[in-house]
């Protein structure tokens, strides 16, 4: 007999307690647990350690286990890593001994409702009116954007609010690991990439899943975050008369950025010519918009790049449309 999703709801929130108040904190974007007893939570970029505390490791141990089964799978000293979402939509990443000796680490990214704006980021110093007249004109125009920047600096953030900025009539299809994304949009076909089973069957990867939507008919494609071989993919895609595509990728300058998407596509399972590949990279990606998280925990957009061209000895040819002058 199956157990009703809304009793595990009320049995996870009991057992979650401990950081209950800050997933209802609207201030709060992430909780850090390091332990039982080491709780950090971030306000507006910045981590400051609280006085939250579950009862010992074996609660925390508890509350993973039964988010394990909520979600449906295995979470042990075999498969010490899990990846979920609480009922809220929050992210969780947990990981348990063996892999953590001292004990459970847990990140919770935290889910919110509200939706922000263009005016919402000027308003907050994340970047000038000028550049978000710039990436607004990008995103109409259907130009290809791809957002880099470290971990935590407001790509996911930023790529919401850039690709909310579609037609209203465009069928916009968006990938991702885990749903983080709410556009503001009529016309949204949401997809999410599975992990496989305890016996590594069943697995959709985000590859995979593009592979599908270029066979549904996409106005836009968007892209959570690039990982992997679905890079080349994509960049196929965009040359190929996919207009408007948007994503993110990690790296800390512009170039960074590309240097990774090189990497990324080199991990599928075609072989490309290098200088060949440079040049679909070029011809596919027309700007990307940097990100960095200041010493304040105010996240910036410190960089906008059009990306104009690749030449054999001289690399990429771009322009810097945009270079914060504080910036880290």
């Amino acid at each position: 007999m199956s157990i009703p999703p809304e009793v595990f709801e009320q049995t996870l929130g009991a057992f979650f307690a401990p950081v209950g108040g800050f997933l209802r904190d609207d201030r709060v974007t992430e909780i850090l647990i390091n332990g039982a007893d080491e709780i950090y939570v971030e306000r507006k970029g910045v981590l400051a350690k609280t006085d939250g505390a579950f009862a010992s490791d074996s609660a925390l141990m508890s509350a993973l286990r039964n988010l394990s089964q909520y979600v449906g799978r295995e979470l042990s000293a075999r498969i010490p890593i899990l990846e979920a979402r609480l009922p809220d939509g929050s992210r969780v990443e947990a990981v348990i001994p063996p892999a953590s000796p001292r004990g459970p680490v847990v990140s919770i990214r935290c889910f919110r409702q509200n939706r922000m704006t263009m005016e919402d980021l000027v308003r907050s110093g994340a970047l000038t009116g000028a550049v978000a007249d710039l990436l607004g004109g990008a995103v109409r125009l259907r130009k290809n954007v791809l957002v880099g920047g470290g971990s935590g600096t407001g790509k996911t953030s930023l790529l919401n609010v850039l690709a909310s900025l579609a037609k209203p009539d465009d069928r916009v299809v968006v990938i991702e690991d885990s749903r983080e994304l709410q556009l503001n949009l009529p016309h949204v076909v949401s997809l999410e990439s599975q992990p496989p089973d305890a016996q590594g069957r069943g697995g959709i990867t985000i590859r995979q899943l593009l592979r599908a939507t270029l066979r549904m008919r996409p106005d836009r494609i968007v892209i959570g975050e690039i990982r992997g071989g679905e890079a080349l993919d994509l960049i196929q895609a965009m040359t190929s008369g996919h207009r408007g595509c948007l994503s993110t990728i990690h790296g800390t300058l512009p170039i960074d950025a590309l240097n990774r998407l090189e990497t990324m596509a080199l991990m599928s399972d075609v072989e490309v010519p290098i200088q060949v590949l440079r040049g679909q990279i070029a011809s596919a990606i027309d700007f990307v918009v940097q990100l960095a998280r200041a010493d304040d925990g105010v996240r910036r957009v410190t960089h906008v790049v059009e990306l104009t061209g690749f030449h054999h000895e001289r690399g990429y040819s771009t322009k810097s449309l945009f270079e914060a002058r504080d910036h880290p």
